[in-house]
């Protein structure tokens, strides 16, 4: 009988723990379309789940603002090819993302185009 408490208590936390474990949407995003920005990093955090690039933009008014682009983790940035040096603070890069639904200056990447011209996939 303990045995069988034991693996439905088991069952019962893997049965709770298992969706936190799952990645989150991407419902926040305009997903069937994309935008394209050019900026200057002013920060860059390359970290797991998700990387951030933060892009000061200069908008069509000569205002600037500040861009939040999230992409994919440091891990599956570096199986699909794209290294840490590829963007440091500093660069001048052009972005093809996926803009905030509320029309917020954040994105999800896409593409990111470094300054020797070298387009690659960071989602």
């Amino acid at each position: 009988m303990q045995l069988r408490s034991l693996g439905l208590a088991g069952v019962a936390t893997f049965a709770v723990a298992f969706p936190a474990s799952s990645h989150h949407s991407h419902g926040a995003y305009a997903m069937t379309e994309y935008t394209e920005i050019e900026g200057v990093v002013t920060e860059l955090y390359w970290i797991n789940p998700h990387a951030w690039i933060y892009l000061e933009v200069v908008e069509e008014d000569a205002q600037s603002a500040l861009w939040a682009l999230e992409s994919a983790g440091a891990t599956s940035l570096v199986a699909g090819g794209v290294s840490r040096e590829d963007v440091s603070v500093g660069d001048t890069i052009s972005v093809r993302c996926h803009q905030l639904r509320d029309g917020s200056p954040g994105c999800l990447l896409g593409f990111v185009t470094t300054a020797d011209g070298v387009e690659k996939e960071w989602d």
